[in-house]
């Protein structure tokens, strides 16, 4: 590489505290993606002097966020010590609002679940200030939990199921919650009483970026449909979110796949999530009756029940997956012929069932697609599952020390923060 510092535009008007913040955050990144590096490889990789190199990763590592770890070997000469992520002192925090549970998730730089909350709950039959209550309990247990391991979060994402108006930061429409216009933001700083920076965003976007693995050339371009009651998800292409022009990109569940089909939640007629969500699976698949259709009932319990009739062989459960299956591969099929992304990476409910309906997705998606072999597009299940949304939260609170690691202040002597 030629370049010796970080990629500033050439006659750029930048201050030197702005490019070490620049520098600072690029090093930082590429240890992210990359992996742990000795300092001679850090400086050949990124195109800086060793010297600059060393001087930068002598600041992230009195700020706490970068460590010194073993010995790299394998490389010509001497081996160097290997620098990776730290962060042990501070962590993002993802949290979730969905139909049927509120979560919380703490992640460190590196990526290391420092706290985890669930709570099932009915969204439906509660009203919407005691939903965002519950959450605000979970977000203050959490905080709770890293200030007694001397942790600071930067910063609190919240995922939510339906159309989120980020700047005014407004739910202004969840079908499947039935809620309308909420200020979710003014809402939870109101019962929070934190002054951790909120940012609210949509579920299916951060379980996106949740998937969407740094450094894997794999995950760069994906389709993620995440499936519960309704169904939603994301864009990534080259390594990027993409939101449109508002920021409503990635509502999958409402095209239309059949013309005055069955009425959705969102006042309209045949959506795709009428026909793949999860209640349509549930009412093929039991009686109203049926434990697996009881909104009080864990989530993960219902599905690993549907499971279990599945693999017995259960005549009406695997039809009723073969059904859903069916319309999953002829919505993601749709998707292809528009997107071609190189994975679609299926998340959420469908997650935990997909292996019963991937012959039939995948057959659809064949037939479906206009280019060969299905335009080389793939179809992954999450091993994240429900969890996408909250984790992909917490890695968005984290992305202001990897923007700024300056934010970070310094650790005292004792390895606190100083602010």
């Amino acid at each position: 590489m030629t370049q010796t510092t970080a990629a500033v535009p050439a006659g750029s008007r930048v201050d030197q505290h702005d490019l070490r913040r620049t520098n600072l955050g690029l090093v930082l990144r590429w240890l992210r993606d990359h992996g742990p590096r000795s300092r001679a490889t850090l400086a050949a990789e990124v195109g800086m002097t060793r010297s600059t190199v060393s001087s930068l990763v002598g600041e992230l590592s009195d700020r706490g966020l970068v460590r010194i770890g073993n010995e790299q070997r394998g490389t010509v000469g001497r081996p160097g010590l290997a620098i990776e992520l730290d962060g042990r002192t501070v962590c993002g925090i993802g949290a979730e609002v969905n139909v049927n549970h509120v979560s919380t998730l703490a992640l460190d730089l590196s990526g290391r679940v420092l706290a985890e909350h669930k709570l099932a709950l009915d969204a439906h039959d509660v009203p919407v200030e005691d939903v965002l209550d519950r959450l605000a309990g979970l977000v203050r247990h959490t905080i709770a939990d890293l200030q007694s391991q001397a942790i600071t979060p930067v910063g609190l994402t919240v995922g939510i199921a339906g159309l989120v108006d980020r700047v005014n930061e407004v739910l202004t429409h969840g079908p499947n919650l039935d809620w309308r216009d909420v200020p979710v933001g003014q809402l939870l700083r109101t019962t929070i009483g934190n002054d951790i920076p909120i940012v609210i965003d949509n579920e299916g976007n951060l379980a996106a970026i949740a998937e969407a693995t740094p450094g894997d050339a794999d995950r760069q371009d994906i389709l993620v449909i995440f499936g519960e009651i309704g169904v939603g998800g994301g864009i990534v292409a080259g390594g990027r979110l993409l939101r449109g022009r508002q920021g409503y990109a990635g509502e999958f569940g409402h095209i239309t796949v059949q013309p005055g089909g069955r009425a959705c939640g969102c006042g309209r007629r045949g959506c795709w999530e009428t026909v793949c969500g999860l209640g349509a699976l549930l009412e093929l698949a039991a009686d109203p009756d049926d434990p697996v259709r009881n909104p009080a009932s864990a989530l993960d319990d219902r599905l690993t029940e549907l499971n279990r009739r599945a693999d017995r062989g259960d005549e009406r459960t695997v039809e009723a997956l073969t059904a859903v299956g069916q319309w999953v591969g002829v919505g993601a099929a749709m998707l292809t012929n528009v997107l071609n992304p190189a994975a679609i990476v299926l998340s959420g409910y469908f997650a935990a069932v997909g292996h019963h309906m991937q012959q039939e997705i995948e057959t659809q998606l064949a037939a479906g697609v206009l280019a060969p072999d299905a335009g080389g597009t793939r179809v992954e299940f999450s091993r994240l599952g429900f969890g996408a949304a909250v984790r992909g939260g917490a890695l968005s609170a984290l992305e202001t020390v990897f923007n700024d690691p300056t934010s970070v202040g310094p650790r005292s002597a004792e390895g606190a923060v100083l602010s």
